[in-house]
């Protein structure tokens, strides 16, 4: 029989203190971008805020307080805004793909154009101190809400083309790592529901021996407080 052991249905989960630093707007709090094959999920636990979203049904803003569960599915370009203290349990499809390469930042066409260059933009230096990881993604976060707020004003304006070109521009980007994150899927939400089917089989014909095999697990953050797309991290390894 199929079995899996990863949390329900290949969801994964981290929590996310929003990044406080002011934008060029003003507003405070993380980077927009979007995903390309995840939904994603928010329960707020903290703090106030909002999720300011842009698709081609136009743009939205959402508040966030305690309590608010709100998820968007892929190609939603999301930008989340701290007005004091915001906390949030963040929900990922696909065993935290999300976090793993399924995201495309709102840069300048200018920096779209290439993988390299897109990846020189918004790549933190791995061996820099805390201070220089700090402005690196204050940098990225700065020129990713530059070009969030050049779509929205051309969206709202009645012109699409620079959000279509955007979605070209994300998909060509991320197509080398498709096969890379197909595995990801095969072995995470493709297992999951494959094992349900399994179950669902074998009470179909009154059995339930895979009931022996139930098992609990725990785990704790493998990473406290890495800089992120929106805020600070905590990150589950499961």
């Amino acid at each position: 029989m199929v079995t899996f052991e990863g949390l329900p249905g290949a969801v994964a989960v981290s929590h996310l203190t929003v990044y406080d630093w002011p934008a060029a707007d003003g507003l405070r709090g993380g980077t927009p971008h979007l995903h390309l094959t995840c939904s994603e999920g928010y329960v707020v636990i903290g703090g106030t805020g909002s999720v300011q979203t842009l698709t081609t049904t136009g743009f939205r803003q959402t508040p966030l307080a305690p309590g608010a569960l709100v998820w968007f599915t892929p190609g939603t370009i999301h930008r989340l805004v701290n007005d004091g203290g915001l906390r949030i349990v963040v929900l990922m499809q696909n065993s935290g793909l999300p976090e793993a390469g399924d995201a495309v930042l709102t840069l300048p066409p200018a920096l779209l154009t290439d993988p390299e260059v897109y990846g020189a933009a918004v790549t933190l230096p791995p061996d820099g101190t805390e201070a220089e990881r700090e402005r690196a993604a204050r940098a990225r976060r700065d020129l990713a809400v530059a070009g969030f707020l050049a779509l929205r004003e051309a969206a709202e304006a009645g012109d699409p083309q620079p959000l279509a070109a955007f979605h070209r521009a994300a998909a060509a980007l991320v197509r080398p790592r498709t096969e890379e994150w197909r595995t990801r899927w095969e072995q995470g939400a493709a297992l999951a529901a494959a094992a349900t089917a399994d179950q669902l089989d074998a009470l179909g014909r009154g059995e339930g021996d895979h009931l022996a095999g139930a098992r609990v697990h725990e785990r704790r953050p493998v990473v406290r407080g890495r800089f992120g797309m929106c805020g600070r991290l905590d990150v589950y390894q499961v």
